[in-house]
């Protein structure tokens, strides 16, 4: 179990989640919530880092916003530099996957000097992703028309709990490699429930104009990228292009997963953890 905590900063209250011995580590989220369980892929860091697991703005305990624009990557990452001054920490290491990846670089682009390492999987510098047929949001890519579906499903407040973590599982099972290892892979109770109002700004308010391609060189953090070579949300062209533009950073690709080689190919992954706590 993970100990909860609350830092006050003058951006608002937030609800942390602490774990693990070594340097500190920031994992993150842009649209889930976490609570004492952890998180699977905040997990795979416990060994190596103390682990701040981040309730963001709607979230959890953490405060309300008060403008939706404090949703954004932007004033997100903001908030981030808030809590680490808060907790008296002069420099951390921040991991994310997915859009929690996305946010890091933005984190990186504005706050390098706040970091020591920098860690994004699964993520991309741009909105191409969603025109991309081999990417599920792809309106080309076959299983597309489904996840719409489970949209409407997961949106819809006449929706059963049932009826709502039946969907999820298929909306999950459509980004593994295997999707046979279902209940292998998520046997361990975790967390990181979607925040439905974070998750819709970032589809109608930021996702339609992002990228920030021309800005990923202004990142001096030391950067490794990681991606699943069968990745179905984010394909592995986009990590290849982050980590092209940023520099001296290092691309690892795990052959037999899709978008959660954390769970996939937990000991490549730890040995990518491994390499990553000692390159500074």
């Amino acid at each position: 179990m993970w100990e909860q905590m609350f830092v006050n900063t003058d951006r608002g209250e937030f609800e942390i989640f602490v774990s693990g011995n070594g340097e500190p580590l920031c994992v993150t989220h842009l649209y889930s919530e976490f609570n004492e369980r952890g998180n699977y892929f905040a997990d795979m860091f416990l060994d190596a880092f103390r682990v701040y697991l981040v309730n963001l703005k709607e979230a959890g305990n953490s405060s309300k916003v008060v403008k939706k624009e404090e949703l954004s990557m932007q004033e997100t990452v903001r908030d981030l530099e808030a809590i680490r001054e808060a907790l008296g920490i002069k420099e951390w290491s921040f991991a994310g996957n997915s859009t929690g990846g996305m946010l890091g670089l933005v984190y990186g682009i504005n706050h390098s000097h706040s970091l020591k390492r920098l860690l994004v999987g699964g993520a991309t510098a741009t909105y191409d992703y969603m025109n991309h047929e081999d990417s599920i949001y792809c309106r080309l890519n076959p299983k597309n028309e489904r996840l719409k579906e489970i949209f409407s499903i997961l949106k819809s407040n006449e929706t059963t709990q049932e009826k709502r973590k039946q969907v999820a599982r298929e909306w999950t099972a459509m980004s593994l490699y295997d999707p046979s290892r279902f209940d292998e892979y998520f046997s361990k109770p975790s967390s990181g429930r979607v925040v439905q109002k974070r998750l819709d700004y970032y589809s109608f308010e930021e996702l339609p104009d992002y990228d920030i391609r021309d800005q990923l060189s202004e990142i001096s953090t030391s950067t490794f990228v990681f991606c699943g070579k069968h990745d179905s949300q984010c394909p592995l062209i986009f990590s290849q292009e982050i980590q092209q533009l940023v520099p001296n950073s290092i691309l690892y690709v795990f052959d037999k997963s899709s978008h959660f080689p954390f769970l996939e190919e937990k000991e490549e992954f730890t040995k990518m953890v491994d390499h990553f706590k000692t390159r500074v």
